[in-house]
């Protein structure tokens, strides 16, 4: 019995682990990229305070010298009022446990700004902020000097009161310059909706005159309002310069991406005269590049809304910016999937996949491989916001241009994979999974691909000859099950199996699988094994 009740374990560890995943189709012409894109922040080598408490978090923000690094202890903190200004340079606020979830800093909207940032080389990260009344994190000068390399990582913004985090000079002559915004989750819910004041003014990430940023890896979502107009997820102007943006999923938000806004204002301006075109008129962003971002809309109440979706990525009085291997898929028809606007406009728009229109309202864009209303069936789940490519979206495969710019794609998976790269967010890199189930000298095998190009299989299998020699050929390419008979019970076998093209493999997946004579029948719930039941 024992021996018995051995082999029925072997064998079901054998079958649940009948699937070891899918492997690459054109793996050398992949480049390789970092494997992981928001590693945790390393620890604090400076002196550290631990605080506990929402008067001990104050004090130690109040006292905080150069180079301090500020640990919170998990919990959620009550500041009714209280807010953390942070004008020493080389301070570091984190939670202590690095799980951003552990520590809430609730404002309550009673606290009207939770951190201000007036110092350079602060850090934020792996903390929640929450109900701030108006912008959670405030990135500002002062009459000291310039802001420069704001870090914020890792952080979630729930239901701000006003734009989620606010960016802009507090003194003339004075600017908010090269930071990051990375990893972080910024939403507004339905339930903080309702605190939106002013005629919708919200949005996600509002920078005026700032320059250098890079915002990568974030999920942006839910900046809407039944009337009035949010801002965008992402929105840099008032002559912000060399932003980068990449590699963010903006879900459900009134507008995506934005570079520029007004026509005519008092931007800032540079000596080197980057945009020698506009001829000294205004530019409201320069140069900067929006790549390998998914922007998708999809709710109904966000389109019954009174502006609706208005623009995935919004180009106006932008001089220099690309907007380049972007995805932009919205469930019902926007104002614009992708929109550039302004006589002062100047920008470059490639490789970029859109569910419905590219809009010209002004101004000069060269255009260049891009797809417009492409069907939500090219993507993984088109309705719900996966904007993966299918292997049947054929005209978005291999059919990109090469840019210099855009050597990875949303996962940061590297590009190209296959001949040439895919036009959109996402490089299509086709799979392959196997499974084995076990019987009395039997092996059954079922599988399933994503691939656009294949015209056969080849299953071979280590362990003794059955009926079915190793290997076997030529099986047709729209076979997704296989079995085999006549093996020997209690022998583990490894079955690999070959999308094969042209008679050679192009995709590779592997199951291990042992034949059993013995049935097994699984006991009701609470019934233990050689008991009767009650």
């Amino acid at each position: 019995m024992k021996s018995a009740i051995l082999l029925i374990m072997l064998a079901l560890l054998a079958l649940a682990g009948g699937a070891t995943g899918a492997r690459n189709w054109h793996t050398a012409a992949a480049t390789a990229v970092s494997p992981t894109l928001c590693p945790p922040l390393d620890p604090s080598t400076g002196p550290t305070t631990s605080v506990s408490t929402v008067t001990e978090l104050e004090n130690a923000v109040n006292n905080a010298a150069p180079g301090d690094a500020i640990l919170i202890a998990d919990g959620t903190y009550n500041l009714n009022g209280v807010y953390l200004r942070l004008d020493t340079p080389n301070v570091t606020l984190r939670s202590a446990s690095g799980s951003r979830e552990a520590v809430i800093l609730d404002g309550n909207y009673v606290t009207t700004e939770i951190i201000q940032i007036a110092a350079s080389n602060v850090t934020i990260a792996d903390v929640t902020l929450q109900k701030a009344y108006n912008h959670p994190i405030h990135v500002m000068t002062t009459a000291a000097g310039d802001t420069l390399n704001t870090r914020i990582y890792n952080v979630h913004i729930i239901d701000p009161g006003e734009q989620a985090i606010k960016i802009n000079p507090a003194a003339d002559g004075t600017y908010p310059d090269d930071g990051l915004i990375a990893c972080s989750r910024i939403e507004l819910t339905d339930a903080g909706r309702p605190s939106i004041r002013n005629n919708c003014y919200t949005g996600g990430i509002d920078a005026h005159q700032a320059r250098g940023w890079t915002v990568r890896d974030n999920r942006i979502e839910g900046f809407w309002c039944a009337s009035g107009l949010s801002e965008h997820a992402v929105h840099f102007w008032r002559g912000s310069r060399d932003t980068v943006v990449e590699r963010n999923t903006l879900n459900d938000n009134a507008r995506g991406v934005g570079f520029g806004l007004d026509a005519s204002g008092n931007g800032r301006t540079y000596a080197d005269n980057p945009c020698p075109g506009a001829g000294g008129g205004y530019v409201d962003h320069y140069d900067g590049i929006i790549r390998n971002n998914f922007v998708f809309a999809g709710r109904s109440e966000l389109f019954a809304s009174e502006y609706g979706f208005d623009c995935g990525v919004c180009l106006w009085q932008a001089c220099g910016a690309q907007a380049l291997n972007n995805t932009v898929v919205s469930t019902q028809a926007p104002f614009s999937s992708i929109e550039w606007r302004f006589a002062n406009t100047d920008v470059t728009i490639a490789n970029n996949l859109v569910s419905h229109n590219l809009r010209d309202r002004g101004g000069a864009a060269v255009l260049s491989n891009n797809r417009q209303n492409a069907p939500l069936t090219w993507f993984v789940d088109g309705g719900n916001g996966d904007l993966h490519l299918r292997g049947t979206a054929v005209s978005a495969i291999d059919q990109a241009v090469s840019l210099a710019a855009v050597t990875d794609d949303v996962d940061g998976d590297g590009r190209p994979v296959g001949p040439a790269p895919d036009i959109g967010a996402d490089e299509w890199t086709p799979s392959l999974q196997l499974t084995g189930a076990p019987a009395d000298q039997t092996i059954y095998l079922n599988w399933t691909v994503d691939a656009a190009s294949l015209d056969a299989w080849r299953i071979a299998y280590s362990g003794p000859a059955g009926d079915q020699p190793s290997p076997v050929t030529g099986l047709n390419a729209s076979a997704r099950a296989y079995t085999l008979t006549g093996l020997t019970n209690y022998t583990p076998y490894t079955v690999t199996l070959n999308a094969m093209l042209s008679g050679s493999p192009v995709l590779t997946d592997t199951a291990a699988v042992m034949p059993t004579d013995i049935l097994l029948y699984l006991p009701a719930v609470g019934q233990r094994i050689g008991e009767g039941a009650n």
